[in-house]
């Protein structure tokens, strides 16, 4: 009897071609839109964080209690090559790097200017996780014997108005709270593209950042840790909560220690689900209006199988199985649209950079102005079961409405 109804259902949509596939092209493109915004959204973010993990931090950071509140030279860890050790052996982990970060003033003779200082050790870093050693464009990287070198960005180069092999004098505060100084010289210039660091970012050798701020040769103010998938992180944090020791120190995620890009991309994705949700409530309308005038025009026509004994229960699955025939076409057209679309804005993607302008960025982070599309496998499945669960929904009341026609009204209609 069931395969019956399923049968009949496709047979009643199929009378009204038309209605059917203005509906299921609506729902198609309900499919369509929220591909679009979900996929361009998590594109986004996904490229922001990575960017912004590469600055420092890392995906998770081990670091001095509240340094990334108040980050200060008297705030670091102890036993930094034992907690690197333990950190590279924990899975799911692919990189780490032990740096210091602290804060001064950078001179040359004609001018000084306020700067972040970062100590990295060059054994431990790679293109994949510095940002910094992808945007060399002038002179060198740092090599592991250097000692009183720097490399410096090209916003501080034209400020301090030097070029490579000029000396560089930086004064900071050491472990003890003193002012000190030093003198480097320029090897190497970046261009990261982000105004405030190629502005205000000096990069040092780790021992020679040490020296100057008289910490011990295991001591840093953190360990960057780099993962595969950023949306990982709280779950890499919670394990090594509980498999390894920090003294003084703790561990964080990127939500935590980046708090400001994370509360801008949770604000972004709660205003995208928003507007998801009204155009999916606007197709339900039209779905529940398709359907129900599809009801109100075979008041007749249920009367009469009532009249022979078809049941009230079975009345309102048949209206639900065309609703469900209904969703799937949608998702089936959806789906074929959205292949090609995909593909398109995967490999090619969309140049905004005349809209955005250059060195655009948003909390500090660098945004790709061209514009593609990234959707994971749960996020696909949401999609598309969601649209699905609204479709069924929407045809609840039609399907209501004419389980309770009554067979004597209807036939009096005759």
């Amino acid at each position: 009897m069931y395969f019956e109804l399923l049968v009949m259902a496709w047979r009643n949509l199929m009378r009204r071609k038309r209605r059917t596939n203005i509906t299921a092209v609506s729902i198609g493109f309900a499919v369509f839109l929220a591909i679009t915004f979900t996929g361009m959204g998590d594109d986004s973010y996904k490229n922001m964080i990575n960017t912004s993990v590469k600055l420092g931090f890392g995906h998770v950071t081990v670091q001095a209690s509240d340094f990334h509140l108040r980050p200060t030279a008297d705030k670091y860890l102890r036993d930094v090559n034992k907690l690197y050790e333990e950190i590279v052996g924990q899975p799911g982990i692919e990189h780490a790097a032990t740096r210091i970060i602290t804060g001064g003033l950078v001179a040359s003779a004609h001018k000084q200017v306020g700067g972040m200082l970062m100590g990295i050790n060059v054994a431990q870093e790679t293109p994949d996780i510095n940002l910094f050693q992808q945007a060399i464009v002038a002179g060198r990287w740092l090599a592991p014997e250097d000692s009183r070198v720097a490399i410096i960005g090209v916003g501080m180069a034209d400020k301090l108005n030097i070029n490579l092999g000029k000396k560089l004098v930086y004064t900071i505060t050491d472990v003890d709270g003193e002012i000190v100084s030093d003198v480097v010289r320029v090897v190497g210039i970046f261009d990261t593209g982000m105004l405030e660091l190629d502005q205000g970012q000096v990069l040092l050798p780790l021992r020679f950042l040490q020296h100057t701020l008289n910490y011990k040769n295991d001591q840093a103010t953190l360990i960057g840790i780099y993962i595969e998938d950023h949306r990982e992180a709280e779950q890499i944090r919670d394990s090594l909560n509980e498999s390894i020791i920090v003294p003084d120190g703790e561990i964080l995620s990127w939500q935590q220690s980046q708090s400001e890009l994370a509360g801008m991309i949770n604000v972004d994705r709660g205003s995208n689900q928003i507007l998801q949700g009204l155009v999916g409530l606007l197709v339900a309308a039209g779905i529940m209006n398709t359907m129900l005038m599809s009801v109100l025009e075979r008041t007749k026509e249920f009367g009469v199988l009532l009249a022979i004994g078809m049941s009230p229960i079975k009345l309102v699955y048949l209206v639900l199985w065309e609703s469900i025939w209904l969703g799937l076409l949608g998702l089936m057209l959806g789906i074929m649209i959205c292949i090609p679309w995909y593909y398109y804005m995967d490999r090619v993607g969309i140049d905004f950079s005349q809209l955005m302008g250059e060195n655009a960025s948003v909390a500090g982070v660098a945004i790709d102005p061209v514009i593609h599309l990234k959707l994971y496998p749960e996020t696909v499945t949401t999609i598309l079961v969601g649209v699905f669960l609204f479709t069924l929904l929407a045809s609840l009341y039609p399907a209501i409405r004419a389980g309770r026609i009554l067979p004597l009204e209807a036939l009096k209609e005759l």
